[in-house]
């Protein structure tokens, strides 16, 4: 395994810390400050950081379900919504929310690769709206599953927590 350089180090905290400013304004439900806060309108999909930051709440909403789920013991139901709230299938939700939950049950079964593949082959095809909903869902889902491990005294990563104190 090669080295760790400190640059790697840095862009990962500044990746950290754009993660935490989106969800900061996702939390406040502002998603245009939300969307802003991973770049440019328009651009997000061509931003090598958006899949950065995607796959990086992707992963922490999986090690929140595996708390949830006290590590596989009780399972974690995962719901497709249509815009009318009714449950549908994963292969009748639109391109965007279809990619969202095959990057997360991607993660949740321990293969990031193919959680890359789903965040690459949407951030290549996918015009601007859907990456946005991609994002938006990432943002979305990751505070949801905050508060619940939250209230139920589970464990939430720093990084994540650290935007719920600041609230305070």
């Amino acid at each position: 395994m090669g080295r760790v350089r400190a640059d790697d180090h840095e862009h990962e905290d500044a990746l950290v810390r754009k993660a935490q400013r989106a969800l900061t304004a996702a939390a406040l439900a502002d998603e245009e400050e939300a969307l802003a806060a991973v770049g440019p309108d328009g651009r997000r999909g061509e931003l090598p950081d958006t899949r950065g930051l995607v796959l990086l709440l992707f992963g922490a909403c999986s090690a929140m379900i595996a708390s949830l789920g006290d590590g596989g013991a009780r399972p974690v139901r995962v719901q497709v919504l249509d815009e009318t709230g009714e449950e549908v299938s994963i292969d009748q939700a639109t391109p965007p929310m279809r990619t969202a939950v095959r990057t997360l049950l991607a993660e949740v079964h321990g293969n990031p690769q193919a959680a890359a593949d789903q965040v690459e082959i949407a951030l290549a095809n996918a015009a601007p709206d859907e990456v946005d909903s991609v994002v938006l869902a990432a943002l979305h889902w990751t505070l949801r599953l905050a508060v619940e491990c939250l209230e139920r005294d589970l464990p939430v990563p720093d990084w994540i927590e650290s935007i719920f104190n600041e609230e305070d």
